[in-house]
């Protein structure tokens, strides 16, 4: 299906979290009633495809769609072990497929969102002309152009006041620039009522207190570890997680789960009811927000913490912040709200403070390059640094007293050595 207009307000290409939180926010205002706005996706959105968790304090954006959330959080090594203090923060789960529902029902009533499924291969703009080339239909592919794609190529020539893309795109763009993959598989598992081994009739899980990281599994790989979310007393979440270079088999993820259910959560009897797969970029790629007449969001634009992988976070705050300078040029009495006005209000948008990109060089090069250990990294942090400190700390959030004292509970050699190659 193509599109039926020529011209649009805003088009996004790609229509997942990025877009989808910046959509929800400009529709809800009320002051987009008239416009005219398209969605470029490789598919509906009508599947559990992922799940976000994050730290979070109080009542966010989209709490209507949290699913669960844990006050209480552990993390273990071979090094440290220990509840976590968690100054208030509260670690919260969204299912993919209630933030799609969620988003999409509010754009299905607005009437003004068109959605084309297709599987973009290449984008341009040049003035006022977009240049989309690619094939429609959908595509389960991990980048742009989706091998063995049935569905017909196209090239669509359209235009628009604006043009959002979060369709991620991975490159090099320095000689010195680290990549990592965040790595999973997880499996939602049950426990049988009257379960038999180990746990008898007792709850096999603690609903209010979750996993955030143990590396008490093999580190062979590299910086590996689960973490375990309760969904009841008897379902939980079990995440196996790798920090690498390359995947593994798919085997071996399934081998680990295996054995990390079996020696720690002490559970022989249960059943996978739901399984999830995902791949998160951890790189000191340099990204534009804007760039030839098109603004990043997303990962696509640098929200992925690049030591973490924690995105969700990011995200909202980017909607936000972009949400605000389109809602005020609405409000103000000017009469021209032309691409230029739009786009010098955006690129006004302050970023966050560039030494914490040089942070995230510095771990991802300790991570990378074997500095460190991974599980001695994290265990450190946790072991010397409140919990509540690292969270404000990953978010970007932290100040300059606070991430001293943070860098000097790590070892000097490694990460000295590490900031030296990142500079």
């Amino acid at each position: 299906m193509s599109p039926r207009h020529t011209h649009y307000d805003m088009i996004f290409l790609g229509g997942g979290c990025a877009a989808l939180s910046l959509l929800t926010r400009l529709l809800r205002s009320g002051q987009y009633a008239t416009a005219r706005i398209l969605v470029i996706d490789r598919d509906s959105k009508k599947n559990n495809d992922r799940t976000w968790c994050f730290w979070e304090k109080g009542v966010g954006y989209f709490e209507d769609v949290v699913y669960r959330q844990w006050g209480q959080l552990d993390f273990f090594s071979a090094h440290f072990s220990s509840p976590l203090l968690l100054d208030g923060y509260r670690y919260k789960m969204i299912r993919g497929l209630d933030f799609y529902s969620y988003c999409l029902d509010l754009l299905e009533r607005s009437g003004q969102v068109e959605w084309v499924e297709a599987s973009l291969a290449d984008v341009s703009r040049t003035n006022d002309t977009l240049i989309l080339k690619g094939a429609s239909g959908s595509a389960a592919s991990q980048d742009l152009r989706a091998p063995g794609d049935s569905g017909s190529t196209f090239t669509w020539n359209l235009s628009a006041t604006l043009v959002f893309n979060s369709i991620y795109k991975p490159a090099v763009t320095s000689s010195k620039q680290v990549d990592l993959l965040q790595h999973f598989k997880g499996w939602v598992i049950e426990i049988p009522d009257s379960p038999t081994g180990d746990h008898g009739s007792r709850p096999a899980f603690d609903k209010d207190r979750a996993t955030l990281m143990d590396f008490r599994v093999s580190q062979q790989e590299g910086a590996t570890f689960v973490y375990v979310m309760p969904l009841d007393e008897r379902r939980a979440l079990v995440e196996y997680t790798l920090f690498t270079p390359s995947l593994l088999r798919p085997a071996d993820y399934e081998e680990g789960l295996r054995q990390y259910i079996k020696e720690y959560l002490g559970i022989t009897d249960y059943r996978v009811i739901e399984q999830e797969f995902g791949i998160i970029p951890m790189s000191s790629q340099a990204f534009s927000f804007f760039e030839k007449g098109i603004f990043n969001l997303g990962t696509a634009g640098g929200q992925t913490k690049a030591s973490s992988g924690y995105t969700f976070q990011f995200i909202q705050k980017q909607s936000e912040g972009i949400a605000a300078r389109l809602l005020a040029i609405n409000n103000s009495a000017q009469v021209r709200r032309d691409v230029l006005v739009y786009e010098n209000a955006l690129l006004s948008l302050k970023a966050d403070p560039v030494r914490f990109r040089f942070y995230d060089r510095v771990l991802l090069n300790v991570l990378a390059k074997g500095y460190w250990p991974g599980d001695q990294v994290f265990a450190r942090l946790f072991e010397r640094n409140e919990a509540g400190k690292i969270f404000r700390f990953l978010d970007n959030e932290s100040n300059i007293q606070e991430e001293l004292a943070i860098i000097s509970s790590l070892p000097t050699g490694p990460f000295l050595r590490a900031a030296l190659t990142a500079l």
